[in-house]
């Protein structure tokens, strides 16, 4: 190939920001780069006991710097002058307040430490109550801005993170004039499109979290906002009505933002959208096919034909949005609260006793310390999978409901909490994290349940992320528990990967998403089938889910 092209696809998850460098012609990937965000590892602005997790846009800012140096200096000379496009995908709804000019307000210096004035991660579940506010009014109302949603609005979801922000802090309010979704901010700030009135806003974002549809013409009404809260006057006005698929050139990257990167200035930036719907494109989705993004919590994507969907509005999912995943589908949402950070829970339990008995130790100097306690920590849970693969289903008594970080799909409840139930004094370690591995299945099961049971059909199911390439125990037991082949996507970033599909459409590569797909997808690394005798025994242990699920919810 005399004339290569190559596309930059950048990933911002919970922790990490993850950049890949790829060719846009043949799909491989030349290279790639993961920084973790400094701030958010020193466990800044969080309380995990009032689930507030917030994270600083400097750290978004310094990790979009490094991942994209780190990576293009480990391709071949030249490869800078020769990348054409780069896109975003983000953890969403994960939106933060701005002033007049689009500045997060936690980059101006009287609001450099306020948690308030940065960016709510999507698992922050301080908006509660400001999500039951938004469903009790939106079922009162002329409109349901909700029934494109799943007829449920989620604490998860930006109006109910920016109204709870201002409510609780009067000095924000005096500076905040607009919100915006992280995935259209750093488009945004790479394009110097950063006032409110430019921002090119993210069809995946507005469609699913911000109650937007071309229905009702754009975001819900003013009339609406102000009655769920005054303190959001003002916000539609300054707000968006068009928004924009993500095969959208925004424009080039500006002079400073291409010196500071290392690129140059032709380079497209694309419309960015959330994690799992580019994640999704880079698994090679199609129609009925059933993605799991699979990492601390999963996002489960499919995309529809208008004539299947037709009128149908899916209940308790989080959103079918038009062009959210491939322009010219309807992109269908769902998910768990809880997946890897169950078992991330359930492994800070068991190392607690670990960490605090070793490092008051007088035994061994503190280097073997450090090393014993990482490697220790290291091992919990591929030690317990090893175990648990070889306990007979039939021997596990205990059963567990996945709610640990509340529920997002079928019926977004950020209330309810996990149950482990059926312990004996003979109930060990392995026991209990099959329990909970198998919770998290029966979870995702509810939520494949849901999409068949309104005529979604589901051919086959594809799982990317970090679990599906690294769990062969988790993924044997969800294709048992599903009772359905599960294909693993060969790239280890998915999402990152989807981006660049996107970039390559954006730089006009590729006139479509679909050709991007065609020829950049790199297939699949492995599939599990299910054993049918376990599938049969889990129908009957998901009978008992349920019923456990339903007295969890209502008695406790």
């Amino acid at each position: 190939m005399t004339n290569p092209k190559y596309v930059i696809g950048l990933d911002y998850g919970s922790d990490s920001c993850r950049a890949v460098v790829v060719n846009a012609i043949t799909g491989e990937e030349i290279a790639s780069a993961v920084k973790y965000y400094p701030r958010w590892m020193e466990g800044k602005y969080c309380d995990p006991l009032k689930n507030q997790y917030r994270q600083h846009p400097l750290d978004y800012i310094e990790t979009l710097e490094a991942t994209v140096k780190e990576s293009l200096s480990k391709c071949p000379a030249g490869t800078a002058e020769k990348v054409v496009g780069i896109a975003f995908d983000t953890t969403g709804s994960t939106p933060v307040l701005t002033d007049k000019d689009g500045t997060p307000l936690a980059l101006l210096p009287e609001f450099a430490e306020n948690p308030n004035a940065m960016f709510v991660l999507w698992k922050d579940h301080t908006a509660i109550k400001e999500a039951a506010g938004i469903n009790e009014l939106a079922k009162k109302w002329d409109i349901d801005y909700t029934s494109y949603e799943g007829g449920i609005y989620s604490s998860e979801w930006v109006w109910a993170k920016m109204a709870h922000v201002l409510r609780v802090d009067e000095r924000i309010r005096g500076k905040a004039y607009a919100w915006i979704e992280h995935c259209d901010w750093l488009p945004a700030l790479l394009t110097g499109k950063v006032k409110p009135e430019e921002v090119y806003r993210s069809r995946c974002a507005a469609g699913h979290k911000a109650m937007w549809s071309e229905k009702w013409g754009g975001l819900p009404s003013e009339a609406f906002l102000t009655a769920l809260d005054p303190l959001l006057a003002g916000f539609r006005e300054h707000l968006f009505e068009k928004t924009y698929t993500s095969d959208t050139n925004i424009g080039n990257i500006t002079k400073e933002w291409a010196q500071l990167l290392g690129l140059g200035t032709n380079v497209a930036v694309a419309v960015g959208a959330f994690d799992c719907h580019m994640g999704a494109v880079g698994a090679e989705i199609t129609p009925k096919t059933f993605v799991r993004v699979i990492g601390t919590s999963t996002c489960d994507i499919m995309v529809s034909s208008y004539d299947e969907i037709g009128d149908k509005l899916v209940p308790g999912i989080c959103g079918q949005v038009d062009g959210s995943v491939i322009p010219g589908m309807i992109g269908l949402e769902a998910g768990q609260s809880g997946f890897g950070d169950i078992y991330a829970w359930f492994k800070r339990v068991l190392s607690w006793p670990v960490e605090s008995i070793i490092s008051q130790s007088n035994l061994i100097g503190e280097a073997t310390k450090d090393k014993l306690m990482e490697e220790t920590i290291g091992k919990i849970i591929p030690f317990l999978s090893e175990e648990a693969v070889n306990i007979p289903i039939t021997e596990s008594s205990i059963l567990a409901i996945d709610w640990m970080n509340g529920r997002r799909t079928p019926d977004a409840n950020q209330l309810v909490k996990g149950t482990i139930s059926g312990l004996t004094l003979a109930s060990s370690a392995p026991l209990i994290f099959r329990a909970l591995v198998e919770a998290t299945a029966f979870g995702s099961k509810a939520i494949v349940d849901r999409f068949l049971e309104n005529g979604i059909e589901i051919e086959s199911v594809i799982g990317i992320g970090g679990i599906s390439l690294k769990s062969p125990f988790v993924m044997q037991t969800l294709s048992d528990v599903l009772g359905m082949p599960i294909k693993v996507a060969r790239v280890e970033q998915a999402c990152a990967f989807g981006a660049s599909m996107f970039a390559a459409v954006a730089a006009r590569v590729y006139a479509k998403v679909e050709d991007a797909q065609k020829a950049m997808g790199q297939g699949f690394a492995k599939e599990y089938y299910p054993d049918e005798e376990n599938h049969k025994t889990y129908l009957e242990l998901y009978k008992k889910y349920q019923l456990l699920g339903k007295f969890t919810e209502n008695q406790l």
